[in-house]
């Protein structure tokens, strides 16, 4: 059974989504993180992917108070990305509550620092952000482009001990055109070990079970729950099946 994995993005303070990584299509869905957390654990969810949204463009970590809340106030386990570019970053998520982080511009601009990362906390805790346009790794908030093709650097980092991605086809994300199957395909096919997360693009619980047909072992979503597009009762479907 595919793990569904509801995101939290984080604008000062709010939760929000992007169209495409554009800070310009931010749309506020609710002014507080914790309610829409806890209206996920209702629907017997247990992993949270939350992105600090303003630490991704600052390049520090911005929301931990935010993550602190979310963390003591439910039994969620939570991953965290945006920001952690230091290791004293990276520190400050999970003394706030994390279980798991997410790095991505980090892999990219200061691989050293990440796979000290994976050595230091194990690669239980560390996860690999693989987010690509037009199949090239972009990093920074997703405003940078890098000459990274995907594939390859997923597969460096599997070398060095990554055993989660968390992947998105950024001309996917947030547009509920629905997600690039063919796109983790292939990372399944080159790497059929690794725990793939779908993310980005996800429009309806039809497209969640192509995703599970594909052998995508999780998805990450947002957007089509917060408009009503997935339901509580449908989210159900899955969980009660799997908890």
């Amino acid at each position: 059974m595919i793990e569904l994995i509801p995101a939290i993005d984080l604008i000062d303070g709010h939760c929000v989504r992007l169209t495409q990584g554009d800070y310009e299509t931010k749309k506020i869905y609710d002014e507080d993180p914790l309610e829409v957390a806890r209206r996920f654990e209702d629907y017997g969810i247990r992993r949270l992917h939350v992105v600090d949204l303003d630490g991704a463009r600052a390049g520090r970590i911005i929301h931990y108070k935010v993550l602190e809340r979310l963390s003591t106030r439910t039994s969620l386990t939570i991953d965290y990305g945006g920001g952690l570019k230091q290791e004293e970053d990276l520190r400050i998520a999970f003394d706030s509550g994390a279980q798991m982080a997410t790095g991505g511009s980090v892999a990219v601009k200061d691989p050293e620092a990440f796979a000290t990362w994976i050595a230091t906390f194990g690669s239980n805790r560390i996860l690999l952000g693989a987010d690509a346009r037009n199949g090239k790794i972009a990093v920074a908030g997703w405003e940078e482009t890098t000459g990274e093709d995907l594939i390859p650097f997923i597969q460096t980092w599997q070398r060095k001990g990554i055993t989660q991605v968390i992947s998105t086809d950024i001309s996917r994300d947030g547009t509920l055109r629905g997600p690039s199957i063919e796109m983790y395909r292939e990372i399944r096919r080159a790497m059929p070990d690794l725990y793939v997360i779908a993310s980005g693009g996800v429009a309806s619980v039809a497209d969640i079970e192509q995703l599970e047909e594909a052998g995508i072992p999780a998805v990450i979503f947002g957007k089509a729950f917060y408009e009503g597009r997935i339901r509580g009762a449908e989210l159900l479907r899955f969980t009660t099946k799997t908890n």
